[in-house]
């Protein structure tokens, strides 16, 4: 099984079409979408729009964004920015696509046995996951998973092969991860949407289930045409000027 591994799109349609594009060259059976759908970007409908009709089956859990944009919760500790921009969403969406985001699931999800998703970690969504000891907590009580979260915008990778936590930020245009079967991972692909490690370019992964390979890619889109639409929509001025800074 092939799985396109997708999170925080963040209503950036530019670079949720430029993946799309290039991982539909690639091949995959299924997309796992790991949250944050929505937010900050300009383009909310499209983004919701096109996943949920991508002609795979889908699985996805929710994000932080999207909990605040559905009306789920109120943004309470959001920065300003942040929740002017989810309460536009809100306003934005269409109502069959309010309603979709409104019953993205929590998280965790179990796609098959040892494959897990989230948003922030398994045991809370909103939680970042950062540091090597954090994640050393999560193999404690999930052994031999390959979890695969979002939230941090962060391409990176945590693994336990001896007993003691690896951990290391995915660079590069693309890479190539061996795993090992029963061996603890967890895995971030990186945001399509709002990348924040310094390079701009839309982040992803295609998981191929059959030779326990993940794939990381960094794909170029039209970050001026994201902008413009950020502008237009009158969205602060700050979300638009991030996105060529990758911050």
């Amino acid at each position: 099984m092939r799985y396109l591994i997708l999170a925080d799109m963040h209503g950036n349609w530019h670079a949720l079409s430029a993946v799309l594009e290039h991982a539909v060259e690639r091949g995959f059976d299924a997309a796992l979408v790991l949250g944050d759908l929505v937010g900050y970007g300009a383009s909310p409908n499209d983004v919701v729009g096109t996943l949920r009709d991508l002609p795979v089956a889908k699985h996805f859990v929710r994000g932080n964004h999207d909990k605040v944009a559905a009306g789920i919760t109120d943004g309470r500790g959001f920065n300003p920015t942040a929740l002017s921009a989810a309460q536009w969403t809100h306003q934005e969406l269409t109502e069959d696509n309010l309603e979709f985001v409104r019953q993205l699931p929590e998280g965790p999800v179990t796609v098959e046995p040892g494959l897990v998703i989230c948003h922030g970690t398994p045991f809370d969504e909103d939680e970042y996951l950062l540091s090597a000891g954090h994640a050393d907590e999560i193999f404690e009580s999930l052994p031999g998973m390959w979890t695969f979260f979002g939230h941090t915008h962060l391409p990176s990778l945590f693994c336990r092969p001896e007993g003691h936590v690896e951990a290391s930020l995915l660079e590069g245009d693309e890479q190539t991860l061996q795993l090992e079967v029963g061996a603890d991972y967890l895995l971030n692909p990186g945001s399509v949407g709002q990348p924040r490690d310094r390079d701009p370019r839309a982040s992803y992964m295609l998981l191929n289930t059959d030779v326990c390979q993940v794939e990381h890619f960094r794909v170029e889109y039209s970050i001026v045409e994201a902008q413009q639409e950020i502008r237009r929509a009158r969205l602060p001025d700050a979300l638009a000027d991030r996105l060529v800074l990758g911050i």
